[in-house]
């Protein structure tokens, strides 16, 4: 990577003071930063390019189609999928979880059917499995942890028999960092006929990713995580898979057509895009994508292992932090969760902002993991190409702060 100076000027957001002190951000794992190329280019088509897409035959129209056509391009190139056909826009991870769960779940999980959920799941992947099986009288059960905050692959892989209809996991869990083996347990399902979803919104953001060799049916992400916009997201699918994914909305767009009797679809993937799309949105995401791409995602999972390393080694040195999760930084991504002593987590990220320090604070939308794990909140430090060492060090003196504040230790 470039001198992380330079690219901190990248980020016009981490010129500004917090509070009399350099911003230390690092709350990535809910939402990262955008650099100036990302902010620069959806202005610009606002200013000068913007319509709605698809159907206008005038010039405003057809030149925000091909921007929109190739954002959908650039997604597959970056995600190593095998055709743009693949990939359907939406609002952001939820939504594509959503899509999954309703458009495949609710149509295919017979009564006594297993959905297998990863105990440490984001409740964008707990919450719409639950719902559809209230409706279809399928059963959700859940894959464990072991000990050390890693996914148990043995006692996962035994829950793995003819009863599971769809597998739902996380491609690295938004508390504890972990990077399951998605390649194994996606085997395993299909031995069985079984489809795998996979959430990949922290997993997209820290590492190289390739849907085709994953092994997954659907792999879902969010652009904003991504140093793009919100307001996007994407739902990769195998070609077998969206051919049995109804779709979740229905509207404009994504028919083929319409009668008093009923509707066809258009083809795959317009068929799940209902409604005005999110084309600014789509227009940041490609910017985003090529901003990493000049960077290179292995150059930036590198940097997430130094910086994860690093401030792990940090953390476990402070007196009274306890972290959850992997300790080997091998096994984890740049998303560190901890408790201090007795100090509440939200007591903990009120003091370090007083120091410019951003972090994360409460149940992480995973209050499954957190009754696990025992605790009822955890303060979480995540990090992206802008962070280094120095904002560890900024972390650690701001716990220090707290610890003499609270009297730990």
């Amino acid at each position: 990577m470039t001198d992380l100076s330079a690219r901190r000027a990248d980020f016009p957001i981490l010129a500004q003071p917090s509070n009399g002190h350099r911003l230390v951000f690092l709350d990535s794992a809910a939402s990262a930063q955008k650099p100036s190329v990302v902010i620069n280019a959806m202005d610009e088509f606002l200013r000068t390019s913007y319509a709605n897409v698809h159907r206008g035959a005038y010039r405003l129209s057809l030149a925000a189609t091909e921007a929109y056509e190739q954002a959908r391009h650039r997604v597959a190139q970056f995600i190593g999928s095998g055709s743009p056909r693949q990939v359907a826009f939406t609002r952001g991870t939820t939504s594509s979880l959503n899509s999954v769960a309703f458009g495949w779940g609710l149509r295919r999980l017979p009564p006594g059917g297993r959905i297998l959920v990863t105990m440490m799941e984001h409740h964008a992947n707990i919450v719409p499995w639950h719902m559809v099986a209230s409706l279809t009288g399928a059963e959700v059960v859940w894959a464990p942890l072991d000990g050390g905050g890693e996914l148990d692959l043995g006692g996962t892989l035994d829950l793995i028999d003819e009863r599971v209809k769809i597998v739902a996991v996380t491609g690295m869990s938004n508390v504890l960092g972990t990077i399951p083996d998605l390649k194994a347990i996606a085997d395993a399902a299909h031995s069985i006929g079984a489809r795998v979803v996979v959430d990949g919104a922290q997993l997209i953001a820290h590492r190289p990713v390739d849907v085709e060799t994953m092994g997954a049916d659907f792999f879902a992400f969010s652009s904003h995580k991504l140093l793009g916009p919100t307001g996007i997201g994407v739902l990769w699918g195998r070609d077998e898979a969206l051919e049995e994914l109804e779709p979740f909305e229905g509207g404009g767009e994504m028919i083929s057509d319409v009668t008093l009797d009923g509707a066809t679809w258009a083809p795959i993937p317009h068929r799940f895009e209902a409604g005005t799309p999110p084309i600014t949105e789509a227009v940041g995401l490609t910017a985003a994508i090529d901003y990493l791409d000049d960077i290179g995602m292995d150059a930036v999972a590198s940097h997430d292992r130094t910086i994860t390393a690093y401030a792990l080694e940090r953390l476990a040195g402070t007196r009274g932090v306890e972290i959850q999760g992997p300790t080997d930084p091998d096994k984890r991504g740049g998303a560190i969760s901890f408790t201090m002593g007795d100090i509440h987590p939200h007591d903990l990220a009120t003091i370090l902002d007083e120091q410019g320090v951003a972090v994360r604070a409460g149940h992480h939308c995973a209050k499954p993991l957190m009754r696990a794990l025992g605790v009822p909140a955890t303060a979480r430090a995540s990090f992206s190409v802008y962070n280094g060492t120095d904002d560890v060090d900024a972390l650690i003196a701001g716990l220090g702060t707290a610890a003499k504040l609270f009297g730990v230790g």
